[in-house]
């Protein structure tokens, strides 16, 4: 087992900060393995250590990270800046990973929280709406999907 699965594995089984050591002295010795800076953000992102997140996060997208790990170090990446309180750069990576990932619904709804920091209120309530009636399993907000797709972007509408 190589140096990377034995981090993922303790992170795993919830030792994150051995992981996080043995992560950090990857990228030390590999600053230019995409796989191993997204893992490294990820690590500090479960720590809830997001400041120091940022720059594996960006580095590793920057190096050319690929398909699943790039649509997850996007919505985390996102995130990450939305709790930073930075959400005009948490609007731009989450409309990237939307734009990527068109399927994606976490990011989607990542989006929704940053647009509503962000005061686009109507706009994060429209998402939030769509995904709930496209997603659900339950039959009492089934049986109003139509009423609530339609409302969905009416929300300040009045009808007499």
């Amino acid at each position: 087992m190589n140096l990377m699965d034995q981090a993922l594995l303790l992170r795993k089984e919830g030792h994150l900060k051995e992981s996080n050591e043995m992560l950090i002295q990857l990228a030390e010795h590999e600053p230019d393995n995409p796989m191993v800076n997204y893992q490294c953000a990820w690590s500090f992102d479960v720590m809830g250590k997001e400041s120091e997140a940022v720059p594996y996060y960006t580095r590793a997208i920057s190096l050319g990270l690929q398909d699943e790990a790039l649509e997850g170090a996007l919505l985390g990446l996102g995130s990450t800046y939305r709790t930073l309180g930075q959400y005009e750069k948490s609007k731009e990576i989450l409309t990237k990973g939307i734009e990527q990932f068109p399927n994606n619904r976490a990011i989607q709804v990542f989006y929704a929280l940053t647009l509503y920091n962000l005061n686009e209120h109507h706009r994060a309530m429209e998402i939030l709406l769509r995904n709930l009636v496209e997603t659900t399993v339950d039959t009492n907000i089934l049986e109003y999907k139509k009423a609530l797709e339609f409302y969905s972007d009416k929300l300040d509408e009045v009808w007499k």
